[in-house]
């Protein structure tokens, strides 16, 4: 059994915006183990970034984050300021985002920005620094990197600048990287490339993986775990096999539905009624009982609890925990 690297209870996030009082996330509980890959999954305005973001603390001001509990490896993050979470970001804690042209800084060298992550975060010399740089972008495939370290971020594909973006995660060894949606703006085989060397430098680093993405494909390909979100809340939670193949709850069926599926016949793409509900005006109850078609009058009024058969979580009223796989009436 891996040792817990990162235990969250109860995160809740606000926003105070002139629309009123956002509601971002509402009673998130998460857990990663030690060299894990974890996917959270969910449609845009769910929570997944929110969640991600709460992690390092690079919330904006008009943020109020509160929880029971937000231990990494043992140390309490909530307690910690912004000079002790700088100790972390980068160096324990790593994140890869969503579009590397805007993470990347386009008047800096390539080189100079891994060298520079490198430097905040150890005594290591000029000289040396370019060594560690040099090995960061031979282990993600950068061609020719004493060539290509002076070059500038414009100068490559949005494939090579990922890779320079994941050689800067990794250049302190963090125990965690977070990848909030990295393959988004890719074309399907550069996706692939960045997939596979997302999962041959876990299993070198012995790095954990908290992927954030709405892309189910992504989550069977990389994770061993995953955590289906709505609302601010977790609606479902597994193992990847169960989820995937054995969902329990109507939401994580109704992403799953909406896969498209090679056919010989063309067909309408079946879709979720609705939109995800906005953070200033929540439905009582379930979260999703105004899109559920399986709602009751209790979905209505009452918050289910996560009920849990074998490692496999489920927020619903309607699953049977002494009947596993089955569903009241």
């Amino acid at each position: 059994m891996r040792d817990v690297l990162l235990k969250i209870r109860n995160l809740r996030v606000r926003f105070d915006s002139r629309f009123g009082i956002v509601k971002a996330l509402n009673g998130v509980d998460l857990q990663i183990y030690k060299g894990e890959s974890l996917g959270i999954v969910g449609e845009s305005g769910s929570g997944k970034s929110v969640t991600a973001l709460s992690i390092l603390k690079l919330l904006d001001e008009n943020a109020i984050l509160s929880a029971d509990e937000m231990q990494f490896d043992g140390e309490d993050l909530l307690a910690k300021d912004e000079a002790g979470m700088r100790k972390i970001r980068g160096k324990r804690i790593s994140m890869i985002f969503q579009d590397p042209m805007s993470s990347l800084n386009p008047v800096l060298t390539v080189g100079h920005q891994v060298e520079e992550t490198i430097s905040i975060h150890s005594q290591l010399k000029q000289s040396a620094r370019r060594y560690k740089a040099m090995e960061m972008f031979n282990s993600v495939g950068i061609p020719d990197p004493e060539l290509n370290r002076s070059s500038y971020p414009h100068q490559f594909s949005g494939g090579m600048n990922q890779r320079i973006m994941i050689a800067m995660a990794l250049s302190c060894q963090p125990s965690l990287m977070i990848a909030d949606e990295p393959t988004t703006a890719l074309d399907v085989t550069t996706q692939a490339q960045i997939l596979d060397l997302l999962k041959k430098l876990m299993r070198e680093e012995d790095t954990a993986l908290l992927m954030i993405t709405h892309d189910l494909g992504i989550v069977k390909e990389v994770c061993e775990r995953v955590c289906v979100m709505y609302g601010g809340k977790i609606l479902e939670e597994g193992r990847v096999k169960e989820v995937l193949f054995s969902p329990l709850h109507p939401y994580t069926r109704g992403l799953i539905s909406c896969i498209p599926k090679l056919k010989s016949t063309i067909e309408m793409l079946p879709s979720i009624p609705g939109d995800v509900p906005r953070g200033t005006d929540l439905p009582p109850g379930c979260m999703f009982h105004p899109r559920c078609d399986m709602a009751k009058s209790v979905c209505a009024e009452e918050k289910p609890d996560l009920v849990s058969v074998n490692n496999h979580k489920v927020r619903c009223f309607y699953f049977d925990p002494e009947k596993s796989g089955l569903w009241k009436t």
